[in-house]
């Protein structure tokens, strides 16, 4: 990130600025520089260019009169308007037909099925004789493939995400080896998703506007080959299980440090922070001319690659406002998290008295409709550290502590990775069941007693501990907490006095549970004589017990 990396008609803009702002904003992105990953992960893609083109027959007629000699060998058709035929099919070019068709994969490798008389044929086997096409024209109005944003190689013509020409100049120029980056990280270990059967957080899965994540055996994946970026699932994450890798978010929010500070040692004032994604950049440079010259200028690979917490750092450091820029075609998926953060954002600022729109997502085309700030609420001279969260957690603070309200808890959206368990402990029995599920340690138990505590700084709100618990005591409530103190201590939840084993004196559980299993139990063929003291013991007791009565009674054994 640097005036190295902008495009030459954005930086001639720039240089022509030569009003105080407008040469301290200069200064600043021609000497901050941010390091990513400089080679990154990829992976492969391998095509010969074989397509195939499907659609209704008048789509299928009027783009295969397009289609030049040099690459007619190398295309099928396949009409898939039930009853119908081409009226003027184009000479040299293979024509199937079908209505029921499925197509999955990406480029160089994408499976498509027929079926014919309840039985799947696969179209590329039967028309070149190998398992799969290498690119996709896809000439229907809504599309075969489901995905806002398609696989790389499929291009969704009928939908309007590509023309007929780029389409054609794909066919003609998509041969040969591909790499694309790898673009995120993936810790499974901090993933709260799903735990002992039972689910849990999808924000990661429902932000993929490319369908690239999917849960397997209760395990986050994405498919590197679908995945193309976007950055909506590394937003939405709140454990930072998946997290953006081009650059990080970190270094992104150093960056913008860096910059507003380079910014303000040159005699800027009120630096302004627009981001924007690097594929805008063009329509960029007529829309930035109605902004005022304080109004810096960040390119970002995806605009959904940063969220919350760079949003709100960039406020700390010095920001007036925080700008988005919104390109008009922007996936539905990506926009709703954008939206949904920006929700959060604004119950945030509100209960602060700051006015909501000092982030604001805008398209585009609309900026000059922005309104503007002439004001930094802070000047953070110092880079937050820690995790995403924490870093969230410290610019709030910060900016509470200037706050003449008196704050204590912000209700937030449902669905919003914040707030606290709440925990009904008349029915509580203790059996640890939340503590085993819960991803983050929120909830944890007391160890030397029984008992757990909670920390509100770490919970998600995935839901794990209220599913997970038997007697249905558990409810979230969807909040923050503005006294740091108590979000961040551990609190002491419920505990009771452990039961003691009536073979060996040793504490081994909470007596609410004994007593509740002994009344549950008692009238249980399995437990009558004295096996129902056996729910008084121990572990070990336990065993001992078991094995010396089979010892004594040989019967018993056979019976075991």
């Amino acid at each position: 990130m640097s005036t190295e990396n902008i495009t030459t008609t954005l930086n001639q803009y720039l240089e022509k600025q030569t009003d105080t702002n407008g040469l301290a904003r200069l200064h600043a992105l021609k000497s901050t520089v941010t390091l990513g990953n400089l080679i990154p992960p990829t992976v492969s893609f391998e095509s010969c260019g074989l397509a195939l083109v499907v659609g209704t027959a008048e789509a299928m007629s009027t783009f295969s009169q397009l289609i030049a000699d040099d690459i007619r060998d190398r295309v099928v058709l396949l009409c898939n308007e039930a009853g119908a035929t081409l009226s003027n099919p184009s000479e040299g070019l293979a024509l199937f037909y079908g209505s029921d068709v499925s197509i999955e994969g990406f480029l160089g490798a994408f499976q498509v099925t027929l079926k014919r008389n309840a039985a799947p044929q696969n179209l590329a086997k039967i028309a070149f004789g190998r398992e799969h096409f290498d690119l996709i024209v896809d000439l229907t109005e809504n599309g075969i493939h489901a995905a806002q944003l398609p696989p790389l190689g499929y291009h969704a013509v009928g939908r309007g995400l590509v023309s007929a020409e780029e389409a054609l100049a794909a066919i003609s120029e998509t041969v040969g080896t591909f790499d694309k980056p790898k673009f995120f990280r993936l810790d499974n270990e901090r993933c709260a998703h799903a735990s002992r059967g039972l689910e849990g957080c999808t924000r990661c899965i429902d932000a993929c506007p490319a369908d690239a994540l999917s849960s397997m055996n209760q395990t986050i994946t994405i498919n590197p080959y679908l995945c193309q970026g976007m950055g909506s699932c590394a937003t939405a994450c709140p454990t930072e299980a998946i997290s953006y890798a081009l650059p990080d978010p970190e270094n992104t929010q150093h960056f913008v440090f860096d910059l507003i500070q380079g910014y303000r040692q040159q005699g800027g004032e009120v630096p302004a922070i627009l981001f924007y994604a690097e594929a805008d950049e063009d329509a960029l440079v007529d829309a930035i001319s109605v902004l005022p010259n304080n109004t810096i200028p960040v390119r970002l690979e995806e605009l959904a690659s940063v969220g919350l917490d760079t949003w709100l750092s960039a406020l700390v450091y010095g920001a007036s406002q925080v700008i988005l820029a919104m390109a008009p075609n922007l996936h539905a998926k990506t926009r709703h998290v954008l939206e949904q953060e920006l929700a959060v954002s604004a119950s945030f600022l509100s209960d602060l008295n700051i006015e909501p729109d000092r982030i604001a997502l805008k398209a585009v085309d609309s900026l000059s409709s922005l309104t503007q700030y002439s004001n930094a609420l802070l000047s953070h001279t110092e880079k937050l550290t820690g995790t995403k969260r924490e870093k969230l957690s410290t610019a709030l603070d910060l900016l509470a502590a200037q706050s003449t309200q008196n704050l204590t808890t912000t209700p937030v959206p449902q669905g919003a990775p914040y707030g606290r368990v709440n925990v009904n402990t008349d029915d509580c029995t203790l059996c640890m069941g939340c503590v085993a599920v819960c991803p983050t340690e929120a909830l944890s138990s007391i160890g030397s007693r029984p008992g757990m505590t909670f920390r509100e700084q770490d919970c998600v709100q995935c839901g794990l501990c209220e599913s997970s618990c038997p007697e249905s005591v558990i409810t979230l409530e969807p909040r923050f907490n503005w006294e740091t103190e108590s979000r961040q201590q551990r609190e002491t939840v419920y505990e009771e006095e452990a039961a003691e084993c009536i073979s060996c004196g040793k504490p081994f559980a909470p007596a609410s549970m004994i007593n509740m299993l002994i009344e549950k139990l008692q009238n249980h063929s399995h437990f009558q004589e004295d096996a129902i003291k056996r729910l008084s013991m121990c572990e070990d007791c336990r065993v001992r017990d078991i094995v010396a009565d089979m010892m004594d009674n040989p019967d018993k054994q056979m019976k075991v």
